[in-house]
């Protein structure tokens, strides 16, 4: 497995991360020869990335308010991207940068409780088809039930967006969708937390008019639900954070089978588990990659979980056939085809820098490179022989010491050997 440098590009300048996870704050997609990068400053970035040199600025659309761009897609021969922002806006960018139009979701779920960011408009999640883009957000807030409780509470949708901008349909809850998979003429939603009347982790939907056509749930005690979905020609492969399991289900939502990732585990006399967040499914099988520990009594453990910032490759009929470390908290993957970059960043816990770096993985044979870097990588796209990932710098408060920079890098990936120095 290859570790080396690869080209890199400044994103600029960024208050740098913290110990803590702060949400994503940049987001990164391929398109013809271009990355195009949302940054944390709510910018968008365009860089050329076919020449052999470090990536080359083509074009910068600047952002009016104070958003950050958490999603990028390509769509239509261009790239949208999503914001954490008041409007929490949905945007389609030409392949010059131009805005071609734009929707703001806050129309739909309201202003923010108060201007605290994890209480704006977020899009958790774009994926797009031949035909339509769709986007998932929510809005959060806290409220004050008829006992007098302090509860949370979610208001959401999922939307079908055609090429000129103008909505198909709509799919509202008071859920939070976190992901979201479109393959054939279904877009499958997973809601990772369902604190109010929708009471489903998975719901698919068809894709022509937003019907649910069947819907799943873990069953478990609790709000949380489901972390990641991708669907297959048939059915669905999933990752429950109800039960920190990885499942694949048929068409019709039975299961096919379920594989324990992360389940409560005994350590030292402490009952830890840790949240299986992320899954990639091919007709090569199917990749789950989980995160941080946490014990059952509480939020503090000088426990790890043997399983926590893993991969885990299985195949379609449910055997395990490898694992590997993924080094931190992953905020999202990049991939194509049988590939995935796992992007890398803090594992507030121990906080360990040289575990920084974005990791590539095949979905049926495991790891086959890494780049390493100095600060946190918590972006990261795939198309073709080419992935690219963008780096924050970290600062953990134990340590004092500003790592990394706020770039783009640009590295090789062909015939499943990661090469840096393409």
């Amino acid at each position: 497995m290859s570790s080396r440098r690869a080209q890199a590009a400044s994103l600029g300048d960024i208050p740098p991360a913290r110990s803590r996870h702060q949400g994503r704050r940049s987001a990164v997609a391929l398109a013809d020869g271009l990355a195009v990068v949302g940054t944390a400053d709510g910018d968008v970035l365009a860089f050329d990335i076919a020449s052999d040199g470090p990536p080359t600025r083509r074009w910068r659309h600047e952002t009016e308010g104070d958003p950050s761009v958490v999603a990028a897609v390509p769509f239509d021969g261009g790239v949208a991207v999503g914001e954490r922002s008041a409007r929490g806006q949905v945007r389609c960018h030409d392949a010059d940068g131009g805005v071609r139009w734009s929707y703001d979701t806050r129309t739909d779920l309201g202003a923010a409780q108060k201007k605290t960011r994890f209480l704006l408009p977020f899009v958790a999640a774009l994926a797009a088809d031949g035909d339509r883009l769709y986007a998932a957000a929510r809005r959060y807030e806290r409220r004050t039930d008829a006992d007098g409780d302090d509860v949370r509470h979610f208001e959401s949708a999922v939307y079908a967006f055609r090429p000129d901008g103008s909505v198909a349909w709509t799919y509202p809850t008071d859920a939070s969708p976190i992901a979201l998979s479109v393959r054939n003429d279904r877009v499958a939603v997973a809601y990772n937390r369902c604190p109010g009347d929708h009471q489903h982790g998975l719901v698919v939907l068809d894709a022509a008019d937003g019907s649910p056509r069947w819907m799943w749930d873990p069953g478990t005690d609790g709000q949380r639900r489901v972390g990641d979905v991708a669907l297959l020609d048939e059915g669905a492969v999933l990752s429950s954070h109800g039960d920190y399991c990885g499942y694949r289900l048929n068409e019709s939502g039975s299961e096919r089978w379920r594989v324990p990732l992360a389940t409560p585990t005994d350590v030292a006399g402490d009952t830890v588990y840790a949240y299986p967040n992320h899954v990639r499914a091919t007709d090569g099988g199917a990749v789950f990659v989980t995160g941080n520990t946490y014990p059952e009594e509480g939020r503090q453990t000088d426990a790890r979980h043997p399983n926590e910032h893993t991969a885990v490759g299985v195949s379609l009929d449910g055997e395990r056939r490898w694992s590997a470390p993924v080094g931190g908290f992953a905020s999202g993957l990049g991939a194509a085809g049988d590939l995935l970059a796992v992007p890398g960043a803090q594992h507030f816990r121990d906080r360990d820098a040289d575990a920084h770096a974005l990791r590539l993985f095949d979905i049926a044979d495991g790891a086959v490179g890494t780049l390493e870097t100095d600060g946190v990588v918590t972006a990261a796209a795939v198309d073709g022989d080419c992935a690219v990932a963008v780096e924050e710098p970290v600062i953990y408060h134990d340590d004092g010491r500003e790592r990394g920079a706020y770039r783009l890098h640009r590295l090789a990936a062909t015939s499943g050997v990661a090469d840096p120095h393409r």
